[in-house]
């Protein structure tokens, strides 16, 4: 079957096996190898991606169920070559280790931004209790995903007016 959908802003059509599962056409297919495999039964949380605008546990899916979806992978995630705050965050804040749980724990969080800004502690706990985590005990995750809402909702600071020719000393 022909399997048709957007992944991270772009169309991508490509042939695919009726009972081939998603996460396995978006890494094997299609090269996005930020979809991770792990349980393959969708209580990891490794394969996390979002799939028209909600997170979706990617390995639980058949490609052709996503036929004409949006789909965001952790490699969507940057915009011009810059990372998301979140990434940023994870990286400033030791948000990861191993880096195997990140890009279902990042689908995860943006998901919690988007709904919440302002979480708690405890509801970022709670959000990413689906998403296993064998390295880090969580602190630092939680820390980041703290950080990155912060800096979501501080308005970036105006760059300072540039000196006009009649500005300059003679």
């Amino acid at each position: 079957m022909k399997v048709t959908l957007t992944v991270n802003g772009r169309p991508y059509t490509a042939d695919c096996e009726p009972r081939r599962s998603l996460a396995d056409f978006l890494r094997q297919d299609l090269g996005f190898t930020g979809v991770h495999l792990g349980c393959e039964h969708g209580s990891c949380g490794a394969c996390t991606i979002t799939l028209d605008g909600a997170t979706a546990r990617a390995c639980c899916l058949l490609a052709v169920q996503a036929e004409g979806a949006e789909i965001t992978t952790v490699e969507g995630m940057a915009i011009d070559g810059e990372l998301h705050p979140l990434q940023q965050s994870f990286r400033e804040h030791h948000g990861l280790q191993c880096g195997f749980c990140t890009p279902g724990m990042l689908a995860t969080a943006a998901e919690l931004l988007r709904e919440n800004p302002s979480p708690t502690e405890a509801e970022i706990r709670e959000r990413i209790s689906g998403n296993l985590c064998r390295c880090t005990g969580y602190q630092f995750i939680v820390d980041s995903i703290s950080a990155a809402a912060e800096s979501l909702k501080s308005p970036v600071a105006p760059s300072p007016p540039k000196p006009q020719p009649h500005d300059q000393p003679a």
